[in-house]
């Protein structure tokens, strides 16, 4: 009992009066993907742009090459969740 008491004494070394929470995890994915905005969005590219582009009309590439935004509230609430420090 007293040396259980003994090491939660000795592991208390910080001075500062700040809590010290657990760093957040990036989602891996997310951060590939997403990157946020100044106005608190994030914004992302379309997918399936890149090859087999002979069958695809070209309204469709020049859409696909249109820069996508996070649309709802609850999308934006889940990305900010998933990237926490961007």
């Amino acid at each position: 009992m007293f040396f259980k008491n003994l090491l939660a004494t000795a592991r208390s070394f910080s001075t500062s009066a700040v809590a010290n929470f657990p760093k957040l995890k990036t989602h891996s994915g997310a951060k590939k993907r997403w990157h946020a905005i100044a106005s608190g969005k994030f914004k992302r590219a379309h997918a399936n742009h890149s090859h087999k582009n002979v069958s695809k009309r070209p309204a469709r590439k020049n859409n696909l090459a249109q820069t996508a935004y996070s649309t709802s509230q609850s999308q934006t609430a889940t990305l900010k969740k998933l990237l926490p420090y961007a």
